[in-house]
């Protein structure tokens, strides 16, 4: 199935790095106790995983759930609803309902994501978009791959309201951010401007660390259930979490100004997220190891890795940079080979909604599209980087990664 020498390297990455895996079971425990106390705290009962239908005034179990998630995240408010279709969507609410026309959205972090562009209007017409409702939009390039802090204080205007930080790489290179960049980064810019609203896009990071952003500064953040806090288990969804008056702003984004949070069903029941969200500290080290484990083998294969495997971890995200077209496509096809579901399929590059490039993913999920399950994609361009995230079980993870190997092995014989 896999060749000798992947069997002899898988042996020895995981004797190698074992105090690697060993930190994160301990991150795994912290978080898993600061979920169990604050679902302790909350009372969270049987009652509160019943379904709603209709406007749902009063769902006491959507209540609930968005109490846990602030007070987890150390949070004011928080909007957690399955009616979020995508991180992406979460993230376009909070602008939405934060910014107004002549406003001024700074992105810390570079150029922002496929995504994410056309929510700004980047550099192209985009209908709805944030610039075609007199949003402006300004941007501080990253220096060696980190926000430059010498220069937010020349790049915040008096018109600057919201500077967004983008913890994840997206599709870069560039390290993500930890808790301590964070914590930076919004020192510098409230010293800078008090009052500007520091916003910070979340996914991939939640549990990553023992703290969370809205606990190192950041006045409101984002992110999808179908990633981390998810634990794998909630069918969609996203979230929201900050400051009380933030949160409300972008609720009315979500439904309607008047409306807010007030509204909205569960319709399947609320029993799914709950879950997922108590299984998510333990999820999240599981993907964590597995891309320390690609990171390692990947690397001993003679492959460039982002991080490497005894870098700090600011997000479940493990890039390698294949150099080939045909290589990305192998390593797609070996990791949707091992998937559970639809492992007979071969993946196919194809123009994807909201990017430029067209994109391969190789996602045998139970959940569609999940990327806290054990998937891959990455743009067809230069230098063909995959972005390897997700894994439910570690030992899922070593299979797909296995797999993966074998097939550009194969490939080049």
């Amino acid at each position: 199935m896999f060749s000798d020498k992947l069997i002899e390297l898988k042996n020895d990455i995981l004797q190698k790095y074992r105090p690697q895996f060993d930190r994160l079971d301990a991150i795994s425990e912290a978080n898993t106790l600061k979920v169990l106390d604050a679902m302790r705290d909350c009372k969270v009962s049987d009652a509160h995983f019943g379904q709603t239908t209709g406007y749902a005034y009063g769902d006491i179990g959507r209540e609930k759930l968005e109490e846990l998630y602030a007070k987890v995240f150390g949070a004011e408010r928080a909007l957690v609803r399955t009616q979020f279709v995508s991180g992406t969507h979460a993230l376009a609410t909070v602008l939405f309902g934060i910014l107004r026309p002549g406003d001024e959205l700074v992105s810390l972090t570079g150029k922002p994501y496929d995504t994410m562009q056309t929510v700004i209007g980047y550099d192209h017409p985009s209908p709805g978009s944030l610039k075609e409702f007199g949003v402006l939009y300004n941007e501080l390039p990253m220096v060696d791959g980190h926000v430059d802090m010498e220069h937010i204080k020349d790049v915040i205007t008096p018109k600057t309201k919201l500077v967004e930080i983008q913890r994840s790489r997206g599709y870069s290179m560039r390290a993500p951010l930890s808790i301590a960049d964070i914590r930076a980064i919004t020192d510098e810019v409230h010293r800078v401007k008090p009052d500007c609203i520091c916003f910070v896009d979340n996914c991939y990071g939640e549990f990553v660390e023992t703290t969370e952003p809205t606990q190192a500064g950041a006045d409101i953040m984002a992110g999808s259930l179908i990633k981390n806090p998810g634990g794998g288990i909630a069918p969609t969804g996203g979230y929201i979490a900050g400051k009380k008056d933030l949160v409300e702003l972008a609720s009315y984004r979500l439904t309607a100004p008047g409306m807010g949070d007030e509204l909205g069903a569960s319709l399947a029941g609320n029993r799914l997220l709950f879950q997922g969200f108590f299984l998510a500290p333990h999820v999240t080290a599981q993907a964590i190891k597995g891309a320390i484990f690609a990171a390692a083998l990947f690397h001993e294969l003679g492959y460039k890795t982002l991080p490497l495997p005894t870098d700090p971890r600011g997000d479940i995200i493990q890039a390698i940079e294949l150099k080939s077209a045909e290589k990305l496509i192998a390593f797609c096809g070996g990791i949707q080979k091992y998937s559970p579901v639809d492992s007979f399929a071969a993946p196919e590059p194809w123009d994807m909604p909201g990017y430029a490039d067209k994109i391969i993913m190789a996602a045998g999920t139970f959940v569609q599209g999940a990327s806290i399950e054990f998937s891959a994609d990455g743009p067809l361009r230069p230098p063909y980087n995959v972005y390897l995230q997700g894994g439910l079980t570690f030992e899922h993870a070593i299979i797909g990664i296995l797999g993966a190997a074998q097939a550009i092995e194969d490939l080049e014989k």
